[in-house]
This record gives C-alpha cells, structure tokens and sequence, in this order.
C-alpha cells in the first residue's frame, strides 16, 4: 500500500444521546403549538385505530348471533362506523404530518444554520487542518439526522407505546391473565433481542460511515487538486487510495446488510411465536364458551395492530441508533472551540487615523517552532511600510495577526492605541482589506465576486473599483461581461485577472488599513507597472502594509523592513538599505 495512503479513524461510539436529544428539543418547541396539536392527533388516530376491532367484534357477533338463528338484518350502523372510524384514524394521521412538517424542517434550518454560523465562527487552524468533503458529509447526515428522529418520535414510537398501553388496558381488563402474560414476555423478548443484535452491530454502521466520510473527501480533495494531479500523472494514484477506502466501505455494508438480515429473522420469529401461542389461547377460549367468535377476530386484530408496528420498531430503533450517531457527530463538531474568540465586553474598533503598532510581538503556530521573535514596528497613517525577507521569514504571519486570524503569543498590536486582541474581530477585519497572494473567489459572476467586499455597491461603484484595478476592460470584452461566472476557486481567469479582481474589490471596500500580500505576484511587467500606479493612488489615502518578494512593487515605500527567521535584521527606506549593503542588497 502506498506510504502515502491514510484512512480516517472509526468514530468512537461514547456519544451523549440524551443530552444531544435535550439539545435539539428547543429547535422543535419553537413552534409548540403544533407540536401540541400534532400529538393531540396521534392521540385521535391511535384511539381510532384500536377501535376498529371493537366495531370488527360486535360485527361478527351480531352476524353469528343471526346466523344461528336466521339473518334477520345487516348491522349497517355497526358497518358504518367500522368505516368512519378507519375514515377518522386517516384524517388524523394525515392531520398529525401536516402540523409536524412546519416544525421538522424548520428545525433542519435552524440547525444548519447554527452549524455553518459555527464553522466560520471557528479559527483558521481548525480550517486549515480540516477535511472539507468529510465535514460536507458529517453536517449533511447529521441535518438529515434531525429530520430523521423526529420522525420516528412523533410518527412510530410514541404511536406505537400508545397503542400497546391500550391494548394493555383492554386485555387486562377483558380478558384472562394468560393473554396478557403472553403478549409482555413476547414483547420483552422482542425488545432485548433487537437492543442486543443491534448494539453488536453498530460498529459496522461506524466504519461505514468513517470510510463514506474519507472517501468523499478524498474524492473532493483530488477534484479540488486537479491540477497538481495532472501535472504529476497521478490519476491511477488518486483512484487507488480511492478504490481501497471503498473497499473497507464495501466490506464494512456487506456484514452491516448480512447481519441485518439475522436480526429480521429473529425478530419475525419472535413474532410469529408469540401470535400463534395468543391465537392457541383465543381459540380454547371460543371451543370452550368462554369466548365469542367475534373475541377471537378482536384479539387477533389487536395483535395484528400491536405488532404491525412492533415489527417496523425494529427499523425504526436502527436508523434510530444511526441517527444518533449522526447527530452526535454534528453536536461535537457545534462543541468545537475556537482558538481566537473576542474577550468580554469587547467593544467596536473605532479607526481615527490608521495608526498601526506592532509591538514585541512573538508568535509560534507550534510551540516547539517559533515564527517571530519581539517583532516591533509602526506604521504611521497613510504611510506605506513594506516587509522583505527570505521565504519562511513570516513575512505572512504578519498579516495573519493583523487580521487576528491567529493570537500573538506574545506582545502586542495596536490600531490608533487599541489592542487587536481588546476589540469585536468583525470590526477589526471591517476595517482591513487585503488583497492576497492566492485570490480564490467565489463560484458566481465576477459582478458577485468584487461587490462581495459591500453588497449594498451599485453596480456602477463596481465598475468604478475595476477601472481603478485595470479591469474594466477585459471584463466588457467577454461575452457576458460582468455577469461571467468565474468557475470554482476562480479557475476560469488567470492569476493575474484574479489578482485585478481582489485589488477591485479591496478598492470597493474601501478600508483605513491596506494589506497588499504580493499583490502583483501574478502580473507581467505591463500590468504590474498599471497596477502598482493604481496601487499608489489607493495607498495615499490608506495606511498600507506591503508583503513582498519582487522589490519593483516596494521601492516607493516610506520604510522598508526585512525579516530573517522571524527577526528584524535591517530598516530603512530603499536608497538607505542598498547602501548599508546587507541582506536587502542581496534579495
């Protein structure tokens, strides 16, 4: 196997099914009133339901009675309420989805809602270190989860507990002991033999859903690659590691469908057992005349109502346990903290003049590997402050900490004299823009992509931003203009049209605070020279800090700092640096 093959872990099955249902009853109660009504249907349908066999019995009775001594009339009264009561049950089943789909689906939206509001809650480590196809698939199953168990809560197995207390009332209280002994220990023996079957087969069920999981991300993952597949011919490789995870997949379905098939056998033999021996007590009880023919149709119907749904509480207890366990992935994924989260009482970042501070600031992705040491440096308002360095320098942890994607592990940085880490994140990244290195856009129009720094832009402010980042044009040239969807990640531009198009969106965010992160890395010479002149006139109205590697974008800086293994080696202004003759003279 390949060394560079690996497999997610089985999900462990510790899960906290009762807290997780708690957890999800205040989704479902905010329409009560419903929720209410619905039951209140149950109730109606079940009643209705463990009536019919009463109309069924009194039926037979009064037509053997007739037969006995001659067919004098037809109980059409007995026939028609028969009919009205199956009538009624149906109107109330039916009654009971209607009212319950409102609170079911709206439940699945909330939580969705709740999920994806966590996730871009959460750090950039924990998205960095995360399997997008797998989390698609955990938050789909679990959603779908919700769905799920409310369904077989309100439709299955409240149902099925309030037709056997009925029955249970009625035969205790109709007929002799033995027909209700028989029934429990029936209906005990079912229930530990479905917990015991089902509780051994779960683990089945768990690596199903590791190997589902790790195959779809995989398959997501070579897709989001394709490219770099390509380019090392990989593509047997991809469908390798692919295939094998499939194949544990395989194999964890088959003894999941086999050992499946063994739990439906036993639980129809159970039934089936327990029927005839209720049947055999029926039938001494009429051979004997303590029992009319019309007790024997109305024990047998009540059974057959008893364990019609009894036989489907099997599948229900199973996608049940799995549900669970979907959930449970979901709530554990909504218990995840995040690294940077904004301290009590924060208040707005208020931005005077774009003073930006950064004081002995050291910081460590991993403790054992430090990336900066006391950094210090300022930059004044609508100054332009360039950072230079070897590659690996944090260079770009720098804006990473501007933007509090990260906590400094040490020191401190200040926006006009407020600490970063003292003030509400969304109105410190509200007032930064940047435009990157990697520009990864969105899968819509390029309209949607530069209007997504201000929705409420008019479209002819979006055009304004791309005639200042030399845009305009080619966007007019293509054949849908503004409305060209830009493909995922924005494959279908250049890296040099995708840059244009974050330098147009910066621009139409119109922040205090510029972050330009090799923000002409991906231009030729011509378009490099017509984007830093537009990159000059933005700068002059922003404090701006340059992240660079190709000194043509920087010699305009008003301080130039260079940065070697996380320390500040030189400052100075372009002309002062090359004349100390040190490590800027050499980049």
């Amino acid at each position: 196997m390949s060394k560079f093959i690996r497999y997610e872990e089985t999900p462990h099955t510790e899960r906290r099914d009762r807290q997780n249902l708690k957890r999800m009853f205040p989704f479902v109660w905010e329409y009560k009133g419903r929720v209410l009504l619905a039951l209140a249907s149950l109730v109606g349908a079940k009643l209705a339901t463990v009536g019919v066999p009463f109309v069924l019995k009194d039926i037979v009775d009064t037509l053997d009675v007739q037969l006995e001594e001659k067919l004098l009339f037809l109980p059409l009264g007995l026939l028609l309420a028969y009919g009205a009561l199956r009538l009624v049950g149906n109107l109330f089943n039916e009654l009971r989805d209607a009212l319950f789909a409102r609170v079911r689906y709206h439940a699945m939206r909330r939580v969705s809602m709740r999920v994806l509001k966590h996730l871009h809650q959460l750090s950039l480590s924990y998205h960095l270190e995360r399997k997008t196809g797998g989390i698609s698939r955990d938050l789909d199953r679990g959603t779908g989860s919700i769905s799920t168990i409310l369904n077989y809560l309100i439709f299955n197995i409240i149902p099925t507990i309030a037709e056997f207390t009925l029955v249970a009332v009625i035969l205790f209280s109709k007929y002799r002991i033995e027909f209700a002994i028989a029934i429990f220990v029936t209906v005990v023996i079912y229930i530990a033999f479905t917990l015991w079957v089902t509780e051994w087969r779960m683990h089945f069920r768990h690596e199903m859903n590791a190997m589902d999981s790790a195959a779809n991300s995989q398959s997501i993952d070579s897709l989001i690659n394709y490219e770099t597949v390509k380019y090392f011919t990989n593509e047997q490789h991809e469908l390798k590691r692919y295939d094998e995870t499939l194949k544990k997949w395989e194999e964890a379905a088959v003894k999941s469908q086999t050992s499946m098939s063994l739990l439906n056998f036993g639980q129809g033999a159970i039934i089936s057992i327990g029927v005839t021996v209720i049947m055999i007590f029926a039938g001494q009880g009429v051979v004997a005349g303590q029992l009319t023919l019309g007790d024997l149709v109305l024990v047998n119907a009540l059974m057959l109502q008893l364990f019609m749904p009894l036989g489907f509480l099997g599948i229900v207890y199973r996608q049940l346990k799995y549900s669970l366990a979907d959930m449970d992935l979901m709530f554990k994924l909504l218990d995840k903290k995040s690294d940077v989260v904004d301290v009590d009482n924060a208040k707005p970042l208020v931005v005077t003049e774009g003073h930006v501070v950064f004081d002995k600031v050291s910081f460590s992705y991993q403790a054992e590997r430090k990336i900066l040491h006391d950094v210090s440096f300022e930059i004044p308002p609508g100054k332009k402050v360039a950072v230079v360095g070897p590659s690996g320098a944090g260079k770009s942890t720098l804006s990473r900490l501007l933007f509090r994607f990260y906590d400094v592990s040490s020191g401190r940085i200040l926006i006009d004299g407020q600490n970063t880490q003292q003030v509400t994140q969304k109105s410190l990244r509200q007032a930064i823009g940047i435009v990157p290195q990697d520009t990864v856009l969105f899968n819509e129009s390029i309209l949607y992509n530069i209007q997504y720094a201000n929705p409420s832009a008019t479209k002819n402010d979006v055009i304004a931003a791309a005639k200042t980042a030399y845009i305009h044009d080619f966007i007019e040239s293509l054949p849908q203009g503004y409305d060209t969807v830009v493909g995922e990640r924005g494959l279908k531009l250049s890296g040099g049209e995708k840059q244009r198009v974050a330098i147009a969106r910066v621009v139409l965010k119109n922040p205090r605070i510029l972050v330009f992160d090799e923000a002409t890395s991906s231009l030729d010479s011509h378009s490099e020279q017509a984007i830093l002149k537009a990159l000059q006139e933005v700068a002059q109205r922003h404090t701006v800090l340059v992240i660079a590697h190709r000194l043509s974008t920087i010699v305009d800086a008003d301080k130039i700092i260079v940065l070697e293994s996380g320390r500040i080696v030189e400052s100075g202004s372009h002309a002062e640096l090359i004349e100390a003759k040190g490590l800027y003279q050499k980049l």
